[in-house]
């Protein structure tokens, strides 16, 4: 089976906005892969708008949240995996979802050891950011 976390997340989201509230999510910043603006990190932590008219182009996917948004101005890609997410709640009232941390797994604090020498491995990608390949 599938996490059910992702489909909770795309559900509260909806629910949300079908309900006139703003989606905010609470994301742990020590998960490998998230991509966020380090400035507004507060103890590991930062609330961010997922509201459509603060962001473009927002996918939430079953493994990845992405889009892209300004802070203090400057446009920036935002990559968060789905295991990051610790809540999905209403600005305005505070209902939604909080997902136990006993629930997740411990966020990795130093990156794995590789299995092959650096000059072998040409395939890995820094930054765990999903990518598109075109396929002909």
């Amino acid at each position: 089976m599938t996490p059910q976390k992702p489909y909770l997340i795309r559900a509260i989201h909806e629910w949300l906005l079908d309900n006139a509230c703003t989606p905010y999510i609470l994301v742990n910043t020590k998960f490998e892969g998230v991509e966020v603006p380090l400035e507004f990190v507060r103890d590991n932590r930062i609330v961010l708008n997922i509201e459509p008219e603060a962001v473009r182009d927002l996918n939430i996917s079953n493994d990845w949240i992405s889009f892209s948004a300004r802070f203090a101005g400057k446009p920036m890609d935002i990559f968060i995996p789905t295991l990051a997410v610790q809540a999905i709640y209403g600005k305005e009232n505070n209902e939604g979802m909080f997902f136990p941390e006993d629930d997740l797994p411990p966020p990795e604090t130093t990156p794995p050891e590789p299995t092959k020498p650096k000059a072998e491995d040409t395939s890995s990608k820094p930054g765990g950011r999903p990518s598109l390949k075109v396929v002909k």
